[in-house]
């Protein structure tokens, strides 16, 4: 009787995914449909999901300062402890900052019938807007809608890109890809490897642009924005609103990290702590659901994801001795992501996959 039970109780959750993902419209179609609940699909059964009341001031990173030396100290430090900091003096204006998230948010809140033409599960899109990648592998979907699309190294045609966006999209991914030769230079440095290294191993050359919005929840304590992960790149750029959410792993307490206005977060990803091995930082982070919002987020991400390359990446050579010998093996970056787009957010860390 209980696996009878058991096998109703999992049947019905197939079937509310699925009539969810045939509404193309996401969270957001379910907030101006008015529910005053959460849908029993998105609540996490986890008992670590409250809000934190500690919070956590990011380093910050002045690029813009002459002490370079300090600049690169600072880095290694924030990269080494937290895997997180904030860069200010960054090169990209504010306006074109705010014009970026205005134009993520104009792409949620437009008329749903236009934004259906982009909803998808097939990551070959030029553009692909749905509600939890993970719809159909993770315990329970999240409070969040994305597009996304890759912008570098070859961009989609601009006539293929959302109307309401595409200006700023390519503006600000241009800019995101100018900021992240500086970061891996630094970077490079920090490791003690010649400014150059991590660019000339095309880290700096692929790039993903994810717009994501967290509608306002009606019970943010049932459900999460985003689930507990590491990101599986090289380097994420963090653009944020003032509404706040995102929290880091620290010293195994869950922390809120407040956004710095103009600020943008940086973080290490998994493919950078494996080829430091792990002298960097790819840190668990989360967001956590809102009664306010829509809260607007734009996270770039360093890597060339599911182009099918055939570079390999492991530790360099140069960080690795008898002493402190590789414990990674190598992986080319298309099939570490396949790894991970099979995998739920908020499983075992996905590192583990490749530790030898």
């Amino acid at each position: 009787m209980a696996l009878a039970k058991s096998i109703a109780s999992i049947y019905d959750r197939a079937t509310d995914l699925k009539s969810f993902d045939q509404t193309k419209s996401g969270v957001q179609g379910l907030v101006d449909a008015g529910i005053k609940q959460v849908p029993r699909i998105f609540i996490n059964q986890s008992k670590n999901i409250r809000k934190t009341s500690n919070s956590l001031e990011l380093p910050v990173v002045d690029l813009g300062s002459t002490d370079r030396a300090l600049t690169i100290e600072n880095i290694r430090m924030a990269s080494e402890n937290l895997g997180f900091f904030q860069v200010v003096n960054h090169g990209i204006p504010l306006s074109v900052m705010n014009e970026t998230l205005q134009g993520v948010r104009r792409f949620h809140e437009q008329d749903v019938e236009i934004k259906k033409r982009f909803y998808t599960r097939d990551a070959s899109r030029s553009v692909v807007y749905n509600s939890n990648f993970d719809l159909y592998t993770s315990p329970a979907a999240n409070w969040r809608d994305t597009f996304f699309s890759f912008m570098a190294p070859s961009p989609p045609p601009p006539e293929e890109l959302p109307e309401v966006c595409r200006d700023i999209q390519i503006e600000y991914s241009n800019q995101v890809l100018k900021l992240g030769g500086l970061l891996f230079r630094l970077i490079s440095e920090a490791l003690g490897l010649k400014p150059s290294y991590l660019g000339d191993l095309d880290c700096d050359k692929g790039l993903a642009f994810f717009g994501h919005c967290y509608p306002a929840c009606p019970q943010p304590d049932l459900t999460m924005g985003t689930t507990k992960h590491t990101d599986t790149g090289f380097l994420t750029v963090l653009l944020q609103d003032e509404i706040g959410g995102l929290q880091i792993l620290h010293q195994n307490h869950w922390v809120d990290v407040p956004p710095t206005p103009g600020a943008l977060v940086i973080n290490i990803g998994d493919l950078l702590q494996m080829m430091s091995n792990d002298k960097l930082k790819s840190v668990e982070h989360r967001v956590v659901a809102n009664e306010k919002g829509p809260r607007v987020s734009v996270a770039c991400f360093f890597s060339s994801s599911l182009a099918p390359l055939t570079k390999l990446y492991g530790p360099i050579k140069e960080l690795v001795s008898d002493e402190n010998p590789p414990r990674y093996r190598e992986t080319t970056v298309h099939d570490y992501m396949q790894y991970s787009l099979s995998t739920a957010l908020d499983g075992a860390p996905r590192l583990l996959h490749l530790k030898l």
